[in-house]
């Protein structure tokens, strides 16, 4: 594996283990009201074309990292959609 490789690998990790502790407390507390919706749909937004982007240039770091970042993100987004309709 190349430097280049490793140094995107090692990024994916950090930036997407960076999400966990707030779906960690969003599943624990199911209180959203300190996010923004605004926030979360264009991140969600941003994060799905460059995971599309990894994906036309399959490159593994880009798509790994955006793929799972995604899914948490929509983790947070669902919840908040659920929080704001019962509001």
């Amino acid at each position: 594996m190349s430097p280049p490789d490793l140094l995107g690998y090692a990024a994916t990790f950090l930036t997407t283990a960076a999400f966990v502790p707030q779906v960690v407390q969003i599943l624990r507390t199911r209180d959203t009201r300190a996010i923004s919706l605004g926030m979360y749909l264009l991140f969600c937004a941003g994060v799905a074309m460059w995971a599309l982007y990894g994906l036309l240039l399959t490159a593994w770091p880009i798509i790994l990292a955006n793929g799972v970042t995604l899914l948490l993100a929509l983790v947070v987004l669902a919840y908040k959609l659920t929080e704001s309709r019962r509001a």
